[in-house]
């Protein structure tokens, strides 16, 4: 049987999103649990379009067994609309096997989001993905207002989850309050999947 673990999974276009799964994962690990990085492919409109199984570069694409025997799950993705990218909800719609046996029951999971503009839909996308992990049986944690950073942002950060202004060219990086929003979602996410586990 493998060491316990928790699961950051995310979709990433330009890097934003993928740069917070980064700082949360380096949280998860400060609250002394492993942290499994791994994406999503991109679908296409176009229906010949076939992926490489696995990514020329960044993180492993997601198994069903990656997120079957994680012990906690951080979820991130880009706004689209104020919903999660197109790619994220096709995997977590194939599922439904999970759902049946009930895989996710009772294990921690955390959502986070990258816009390009500040009213872009970050807290929109984040409860987009807590529907289907609320269905799953997943138990959702968020930020508390005992983080600072909360109260003092200028960019992104919410109750519901941690965010980024990426910009309209979906290239800034994080800044010092987001990075420190990230860390403690990751923190609290792995302490949590300790406690639950035990």
């Amino acid at each position: 049987m493998s060491s316990p673990y928790v699961l950051v999974l995310y979709y990433s276009r330009h890097g934003a999103t993928r740069s917070m799964a980064n700082q949360i994962a380096r949280g998860i690990e400060q609250s002394g649990v492993e942290a499994r990085l791994r994406t999503v492919p991109a679908i296409s409109a176009n229906c010949e379009a076939v992926e490489d199984s696995i990514p020329v570069d960044g993180d492993l694409y997601c198994s069903e067994q990656d997120l079957a025997n994680c012990s906690g799950l951080a979820l991130g993705s880009p706004t689209r609309f104020g919903n999660m990218a197109a790619a994220l909800k096709y995997f977590i719609d194939s599922t439904n096997s999970l759902w049946l046996n009930g895989a996710l029951i009772d294990k921690p999971a955390a959502v986070f989001s990258s816009s390009s503009s500040l009213h872009g839909g970050q807290e929109t996308t984040l409860l987009s993905m807590m529907l289907p992990l609320l269905h799953h049986g997943m138990v959702i944690c968020g930020l508390p207002y005992s983080e600072a950073g909360l109260i003092n942002t200028r960019s992104g950060g919410t109750p519901y989850g941690a965010t980024h202004l990426a910009g309209s060219d979906s290239n800034l990086p994080l800044d010092e309050t987001e990075s420190s929003l990230c860390l403690a979602q990751g923190k609290r996410l792995g302490r949590l999947a300790r406690q639950l586990q035990a």
